[in-house]
């Protein structure tokens, strides 16, 4: 089984790359951040005709997420929730998906929080305590369940291209890996960095002055699950192709492999 993340900064720009990947890795379930499409220019039909079900929380222009699980067959993927309860005003930045076998699935983007003097900070934070709340509250230890998306936090130091300029910087303060410890203090593994606690394993890369060439990233697409799902997990890698070619996004996908 393959779980795949991918923030691909407007899913209509990028629809050729994302039927592309689909078709090349065949992933078991995709988390989709940043589609930047409303209802009506969601892609549904041509994803369908890939082989996947959609489940997906909309916005014109800005945000938007999606669970997509392949096959289109009645149960491959249901709704459980879209949104984040009490924080309706950030946009659509969940959307939460059981498919066929069990497995709950979250795709999330938590918003960006533009830099430590910007009121968004804060308000990234309030966004970040709700999630771990809505988590403890709405999942057991003993369920399959994965959190995956774009985190726009670097974990730990190894996460950035360079921690020491970067330190208490937007994605590098204590407050916001404070808040992303919170989640993982749940029971929750981050598959990547559990199975590999020395490769950087960057994710994202600016457009600008060829940061991708020189390696200059971060990582900050994450997949997190429950013990259940982290205890079979085999591989995970980043997907460094995708972020190649003609109108990448900024993003590359991160993908992890499960026994079974």
């Amino acid at each position: 089984m393959l779980i795949g993340t991918w923030n691909v900064n407007g899913i209509r720009a990028r629809l050729d790359r994302l039927l592309e990947w689909l078709d090349l890795r065949q992933p078991t379930v995709v988390c989709l951040q940043e589609l930047k499409a409303n209802e009506e220019s969601f892609p549904w039909d041509e994803i369908q005709r890939a082989g996947y079900t959609a489940v997906a929380a909309c916005q014109k222009a800005w945000n938007g997420v999606a669970v997509l699980a392949r096959g289109t067959g009645t149960g491959t993927a249901n709704l459980i929730e879209a949104g984040l309860p009490g924080m309706e005003e950030f946009g659509a930045r969940v959307v939460t998906a059981e498919i066929q076998g069990g497995m709950k699935v979250m795709s999330v983007y938590v918003p960006n929080g533009k830099s430590v003097e910007h009121e968004d900070y804060a308000r990234k934070l309030e966004w970040l305590g709700a999630l771990r709340d809505y988590l403890a509250e709405s999942f057991t230890s003993d369920e399959k369940v994965v959190i995956a998306g774009d985190f726009n936090i670097a974990p730990a130091d190894i996460d950035s291209y360079d921690p020491m300029r970067l330190e208490g910087t937007i994605f590098h303060t204590e407050s916001e890996r404070a808040a992303y410890q919170g989640l993982i203090d749940l029971g929750y593994a981050d598959l990547f960095r559990d199975l590999d606690p020395e490769t950087p394993g960057y994710s994202w890369w600016d457009y600008r002055g060829g940061a991708f060439h020189k390696n200059l990233g971060l990582r900050i697409d994450l997949i997190l699950a429950s013990p259940p799902v982290s205890q079979v997990c085999e591989r995970v890698w980043i997907d460094r192709d995708f972020r190649k070619g003609q109108k990448p996004s900024d993003h590359a996908p991160l993908i992890a492999e499960l026994a079974g």
